[in-house]
């Protein structure tokens, strides 16, 4: 069922000063998430900057985490793209270089309507052979997947689950009724994660994770093994330090916030810029609370 369970980091992708992928800094983040129970690893998406990478750096970076993670714990690549060919391509390189499974945006910008959205999926899922899971963020992109297009794309063998980063709860409840009981739901919202667990989620693709990696699969564990008042207060006591994280356009606010905890990951890369002076401070204040810095 699914990719995994649990707690899948959504990683930011490192830079050097010359802005170019630190790879020293990436098998570092990566051997801390193992030691600190991450359940997954998801490379090269919105959290990090996929709309800045080449389609060299890419793949490479796919290709690294693979090789430093050596099977330990899966890695979900980012393949999306609004041009079905390449998207296409992407999902095969990816698959190619080792990634377990592809986690793939809906088309953005020039969008589409209900059956371009089901040819574009199922383009790429014929042509790959490992599991693929949606992702629904109209927030970034535009574009909602209606919840009878899910339950469609939900019956082809690669289609796995979806990760949903709407924070429309109703049409979650609609997602996990429609869709059979072998479609995995992961939230995609950090501070929503008890809410989707209760009605069937597996997990949650993070934000968060970056910075609280042990915390965030706790909080998902709990509540899988049936502690669901410890989850739940778990995700009340980090639900401010996760609204800091959102204060300005992920992933500044956490790139700041691990460069605060001394991680050395290096800046955004443009258009994304520093976080504003205010921001920060106030970003710092809620990691005092959680004894970050």
């Amino acid at each position: 069922m699914g990719i995994f369970k649990g707690s899948g980091v959504a990683l930011i992708t490192p830079f050097n000063e010359d802005m170019s992928i630190n790879y020293t800094k990436l098998e570092e983040l990566i051997e801390w998430h193992i030691e600190n129970k991450t359940d997954a690893l998801i490379i090269a998406g919105t959290t990090g900057e996929a709309s800045t990478l080449s389609e060299e750096e890419h793949i490479e970076l796919i290709r690294r985490s693979v090789k430093i993670v050596g099977g330990r714990i899966p890695v979900i690549a980012g393949s999306g793209s609004n041009d079905t060919k390449h998207g296409i391509k992407l999902g095969v390189e990816c698959e190619k270089v080792g990634a377990n499974g592809l986690l793939i945006v809906t088309p953005y910008y020039n969008k589409t309507n209900r059956q371009g959205l089901i040819n574009h999926y199922i383009a790429i899922a014929d042509k790959v052979n490992i599991p693929i899971i949606l992702y629904n963020v109209p927030g970034r992109t535009g574009m909602n997947i209606p919840v009878d297009v899910v339950g469609e794309l939900s019956n082809h063998k690669n289609i796995v689950g979806i990760k949903e980063a709407s924070g429309n709860i109703s049409y979650l409840a609609e997602i996990a009724r429609v869709c059979e009981n072998n479609f995995s739901v992961y939230s995609g919202n950090d501070d929503i994660i008890v809410p989707i667990l209760s009605l069937g989620g597996v997990g949650v693709i993070s934000v968060l994770a970056n910075v609280m990696p042990l915390e965030t699969h706790n909080l998902v564990m709990s509540y899988l093994e049936g502690d669901v008042i410890k989850s739940k207060n778990l995700q009340l006591s980090m639900n401010s330090l996760v609204n800091s994280l959102f204060l300005e356009t992920n992933p500044i606010p956490v790139k700041s916030a691990m460069n605060l905890m001394n991680f050395k990951v290096g800046g955004v890369r443009q258009p994304l810029w520093e976080m504003s002076p205010e921001s920060l401070e106030l970003l710092k204040i809620e990691m005092r609370k959680s004894n970050l810095i």
